[in-house]
């Protein structure tokens, strides 16, 4: 089942998509929708953390330092989605952490996608 990427792929893509769902009804001030999106979307960080675990350790001989490195990006990626809905819900600034999160996507995707496991 870890052989390949698809379990993983698939968490973080639904975790992209929550996570755009739950900023979007932030915006339209619906706040309990958002909340119950914003606790879907955690256990889909649990998810992708225990994916991206399982495919580390399985090929973990290719190159753990780089697949390492992406794993902290992504644990990174998901810091900064964690960050933005919460600073959302207080009415705090967020400029800095949509820049951050933006970088960190960049970093891990071209990380992913450049590896051996990558496309």
């Amino acid at each position: 089942m870890f052989d390949q990427t698809h379990a993983h792929i698939t968490t973080w893509v639904i975790a992209i998509i929550l996570f755009f769902v739950a900023v979007g009804l932030h915006n339209a001030g619906k706040n309990k929708g958002m909340k119950i999106v914003h606790m879907v979307l955690r256990l889909f960080y649990l998810l992708i953390i225990l994916t991206g675990s399982l495919l580390f350790w399985k090929h973990s001989g290719i190159d753990p330092a780089l697949y390492g490195i992406k794993g902290l990006v992504g644990i990174w990626v998901i810091g900064m989605f964690e960050m933005l809905l919460v600073r959302m819900n207080k009415g705090k600034s967020t400029k800095i952490f949509w820049i951050l999160l933006i970088l960190s996507l960049v970093i891990v995707l071209y990380l992913g996608l450049s590896l051996p496991l990558g496309w």
